[in-house]
C-alpha cells in the first residue's frame, strides 16, 4: 500500500489515478499508523510553503516525515519541505536536505510553468527515462545543485531537479502529469 500524504495541499486526484493505472493501491491520509505502516509514501505539494508546514506541524507530521525508513518521494513543493528551509517567507522545512529552497531570478518570468527537459540522470530512479526527456513543472523556487542532485534542469541557471537522501527522493516536476516518462518514474519509485 502506498500511503499519500494528506495535509491539504493541492490536488491529489491524478496522482491517485496514475499510481491506479500502474496496478498500485494508494491511500491519501494523514493517520502516523498507517503512514509508518504503507510500504512506500508519497509527500505531494502545490501552494504556499507556510500554509503547508502549518498544517504538517498541527498533526505531527512535521516530527513524523523525517523519521520514516521506507522510500518517500517527495513531489513538488513536497520535495522543497525536505528541504532545511526555503526563501518562500523564510520558512523552516523539515530539515532532512541541509539546503535552503531560492527564488528564482527576476532574469525570468516566474512562475516557470509548462514542460522542461531534464538531464544528469542518475539511477534508479530514472531508469528508462532518456537524458533530455521532458517533464512538467510549476514553481517559483528552487533547489541549487548540490550533492543529492540526482536530475537537473534549466531555467536561468541549471538547479536540482530531483534529489535523493538515504530513503527520501524528491522531484520538482509533477509526475503524474508528465506523460510517460513520469508514468516510468512513479514506475521506478513504486519498484524501489
Amino acid at each position: 500500500m502506498i500511503a499519500i500524504i494528506d495535509y491539504d495541499a493541492g490536488n491529489v486526484r491524478s496522482l491517485q489515478f496514475a499510481l491506479q493505472r500502474l496496478g498500485a493501491k494508494s491511500i491519501l491520509t494523514n493517520d502516523p499508523k498507517l503512514i509508518k505502516a504503507a510500504e512506500k509514501v508519497i509527500f505531494p505539494g502545490q501552494g504556499a510553503a507556510g500554509s503547508a508546514m502549518r498544517k504538517l506541524k498541527g498533526t505531527g507530521l512535521d516530527k513524523l516525515i523525517p523519521m520514516l525508513k521506507q522510500p518517500v518521494l517527495g513531489i513538488c513543493l513536497g520535495m522543497q519541505l525536505l528541504c532545511e528551509a526555503t526563501e518562500e517567507g523564510e520558512v523552516n522545512g523539515l530539515g532532512i536536505i541541509k539546503e535552503k529552497v531560492i527564488r528564482f531570478s527576476n532574469q525570468v518570468k516566474v512562475p516557470q510553468m509548462g514542460w522542461n527537459n531534464i538531464y544528469k540522470l542518475q539511477l534508479p530512479l530514472f531508469k528508462g527515462i532518456k537524458e533530455g526527456d521532458f517533464m512538467y513543472l510549476v514553481h517559483s523556487f528552487y533547489v541549487p545543485v548540490i550533492k543529492e542532485t540526482i536530475a537537473q534542469s534549466d531555467y536561468g541557471e541549471p538547479y536540482s531537479v530531483a534529489l535523493k537522501k538515504n530513503n527520501f527522493y524528491g522531484v520538482q516536476f509533477h509526475p503524474e502529469k508528465s506523460s510517460k516518462s513520469g508514468s516510468q518514474l512513479l514506475k521506478n519509485f513504486l519498484a524501489l
